[in-house]
């Protein structure tokens, strides 16, 4: 029935009050380039447009379907794949993209997520809210619940994000009342069943709506106004949140934020969100403070005591990675703390080149990678400085290429373990990584394995190991459930239980961002700002001839290093995921050929390793095709019930074949919202349908049933009229 309401409006003022829905809906896109790592909207906002101008002529379902599925399809292609459209290999990235991405979503490992999942996921939204918006706007023209959403959504957000919602929230007025005035016009016209043939200048009845709202929205533009009469209420609830965690019971409870002891790990804290300091950097990044190598069983030590060495004219000599191997590029980051900070040790980024402070002087320790900030020989805090840095990004075909180590001091600092380490955690550590070979797959193996194996973020209720307990072995196998040192640790052990030089780093993650595009000598930075709550720990690995890569086995954080792949040099490393990658099972050797058949074996290798493989994607494209097929012979069912009943009806023109054809009418009706009362008549509701759709069709049919059901017969000439009255009446409820 809903869809019979339009008839008598203007397909106009149907679509001005669609592209209103349109344009608030572009109020919720545009917060999202600011307050996620989205690079750019335009794409989605394209997508958008096209959707929303593809629903507004209402064709067939199927044909829409395949018009925004098809544009879906187009976008991820251009984004993301370099395979041959609809090609062999294209397939099989698509089914590892789902298949990887659904375990994510199964494990709750929502940081996991590809980036070609997720925009997958936000096309098939906006595909979404272009049909919602249609029937909210057009069919029910019910606006004003997502009116006031749309409101409180950039209120929300201009709040407790960067996002500054000024323009916005005018933008959303102006759009909101052009379009409930029109939708409340739109209703009058239905109510009243007004006719708009005799019409000419239909346009003119709009002019005066928007005509009043752009004037009072530049009045309220233009007008003083108060300054704001409540206190921001962030500090306010930060701080509530902060008691709120403080009340947890257990003596072990501490506050997060950057200290100097590690040697006894574990246990609840609540969080701090006062500023630690601020950076204007060009690339989002982890900041470095130093780390350590000896793990207790407890906790974590140095294996020497500090050793500073002066840098000479604030230049750093750290060489965590091998400038001949490692593609860098130079950045310049800026550095100012808040409040009375006090951290003596730098924090730095990775690759760090220069230091530029007045009065000050630097000295490192090799053991720690800690910078130490000195005046007059006596260690102190600075205020602010500025560095120079070479941002490094490791390629993922030379880390593959890394299998193994020689014997050293270095190897063995790196891998040391206490000998009350349980058996089972180096056990565990093999079988994660039984299938795979290369340093970097073993490493990458590991670091994906706690977001699969049920393990959860959580930094209260958190637990401490007993004397007789070991602090990794008590979350792989007891408690999964920790915070970054428990998650960081855990690898760093594992890795050693390998072979494997790892080591655990310290400092703070990249901080929320508070401005953009901030310009400084000709430059463009972007703000941060880090709190006590960004402190981390995270792991490195070292690979002899790149060095310290480092990596994130902490579930709900990223690694924001750069990896890349040479294209040229292996095509099959575009993966870079070794989570994505499934161990294949292992297959039965081939019988031995003879001598003249091998030249004939190995020519038709490639093909029937091709067809090999995709044989399993028979089955699959079959199922999918049976799955299209029973859709669209249930969605059409009315149509194709329609032709077989309008065939039996012409050869067999007797009483009951009407009374079916009668019947299936009724069920017709009544799928699309028109359905017979209980206390109405055949006659009257025969009425409501042809006062609906203006025409007598409805009644005359009802009437030849009545005939019918009395004489029980039909002549010729009347099945002629009733078959083509009845096609009729069809047609104009299905169109």
């Amino acid at each position: 029935m809903n869809r019979l309401k339009q008839n008598n409006t203007p397909f106009l003022y149907t679509s001005i009050l669609y592209f209103c829905g349109f344009f608030l809906f572009l109020e919720w896109l545009y917060p999202v380039k600011d307050i996620t790592d989205t690079s750019s909207l335009t794409i989605f906002i394209i997508y958008a447009f096209f959707c929303f101008f593809i629903s507004l002529f209402q064709l067939k379902w199927w044909i829409t379907f395949l018009i925004k599925g098809f544009g879906l399809l187009f976008i991820i292609q251009g984004l993301f794949l370099d395979y041959s459209f609809m090609s062999r290999l294209w397939f099989e990235y698509i089914f590892m993209e789902i298949a990887f991405n659904v375990e994510a979503l199964f494990t709750q490992s929502w940081y996991q997520l590809t980036p070609a999942f997720r925009s997958v996921l936000f096309l098939l939204l906006i595909w979404l809210m272009s049909y919602l918006l249609h029937y909210w706007f057009v069919v029910m023209k019910r606006i004003f619940l997502f009116v006031i959403l749309t409101f409180v959504y950039l209120a929300i957000l201009d709040t407790f994000t960067i996002y500054g919602a000024e323009m916005s929230i005018i933008r959303t007025f102006i759009i909101s009342f052009i379009a409930l005035g029109i939708a409340n016009f739109m209703k009058e016209i239905d109510r009243e069943s007004i006719r708009f043939t005799w019409i000419k200048r239909t346009p003119i009845w709009i002019i005066p709506l928007i005509s009043i709202v752009l004037f009072s929205s530049l009045i309220g533009f233009a007008a003083p106004k108060f300054d704001p009469q409540w206190p921001d209420p962030v500090p306010f609830l930060k701080s509530t949140a902060e008691n709120a965690g403080s009340s947890n019971s257990g003596s072990a409870v501490q506050k997060v934020g950057y200290g100097e002891d590690d040697t006894r790990l574990g246990g609840s804290f609540v969080q701090d969100y006062s500023p630690v300091f601020q950076a204007a950097v060009t690339d989002e990044h982890y900041w470095r403070i130093e780390s350590k190598d000896v793990y207790t069983g407890k906790g974590w030590e140095l294996s020497a005591e500090p050793d500073y060495v002066e840098q000479k004219d604030g230049t750093i000599s750290l060489y965590d990675y091998d400038p001949e191997v490692v593609e860098t590029t130079r950045h310049e980051a800026m550095i100012e703390f808040q409040g009375n900070t006090a951290i003596e040790k730098l924090i730095y980024p990775y690759g760090i080149k220069q230091v530029y402070a007045a009065q000050a002087d630097y000295y490192l320790d090799g053991f720690s990678q800690a910078i130490q900030s000195r005046m007059d020989g006596e260690a102190v805090s600075l205020y602010s400085y500025t560095m120079s840095y070479d941002n490094p990004s490791f390629e993922i075909n030379k880390l593959r290429e890394q299998m193994g180590y020689e014997q050293s001091d270095f190897l063995e600092r790196y891998t040391q373990l206490p000998e009350s380490l349980p058996e089972r955690v180096g056990q565990l550590a093999e079988e994660i990584t039984a299938s795979f070979d290369t340093t970097y797959e073993k490493a990458r193996a590991i670091e994906g394995y706690f977001g699969r194996n049920g393990f959860t973020y959580q930094t209260t209720d958190v637990a401490v190991p007993d004397e007789n307990e070991d602090y990794v072995d008590q979350f792989l196998f007891d408690t999964k459930v920790g915070y970054c040192d428990n998650y960081s640790t855990s690898m760093v052990v594992m890795l050693r239980s390998l072979d494997i030089p790892a080591r655990w780093v310290k400092g703070f993650t990249s901080g929320e961002k508070i401005a953009d595009d901030v310009s400084d000598t000709g430059d463009s930075f972007d703000v941060y700002e880090v709190t006590n709550s960004n402190a981390h720990s995270w792991v490195e690995v070292y690979f002899p001839e790149v060095g310290w890569v480092p990596f994130e086995p902490t579930q709900g954080f990223d690694n924001l290093s750069d990896f890349h792949t040479d294209v040229e040099e292996n095509a099959s490393a575009e993966q870079d995921d070794i989570l994505e990658e499934t161990p294949e099972m292992d297959e039965p050797e081939p019988p031995e050929l003879p001598e003249d058949e091998e030249e004939a074996e190995t020519a038709m290798a490639a093909n029937d390793t091709d067809s090999t493989n995709f044989k399993w994607w028979h089955g699959l494209i079959a199922a999918v095709i049976l799955a299209i097929a029973a859709l669209l012979i249930y969605k059409t069912r009315f149509r194709w019930k329609t032709y077989l009943l309008l065939k039996k009806f012409n050869t067999n023109q007797d009483a009951k074949t009407y009374q079916d054809v009668y019947h299936h009418l009724m069920k017709v009706l009544n799928h699309y919202g028109f359905a017979k009362e209980p206390d109405q008549t055949l006659r009257e509701f025969a009425k409501r349908v042809d006062d609906r759709f203006e025409t007598n069709e409805m009644g005359q049919l009802t009437s030849h049933l009545e005939l019918i059901l009395y004489k029980s017969e039909m002549n010729d000439v009347k099945a002629k009229e009733l078959t083509q009255l009845w096609k009729d009446l069809i047609n104009r409820i299905m169109a």
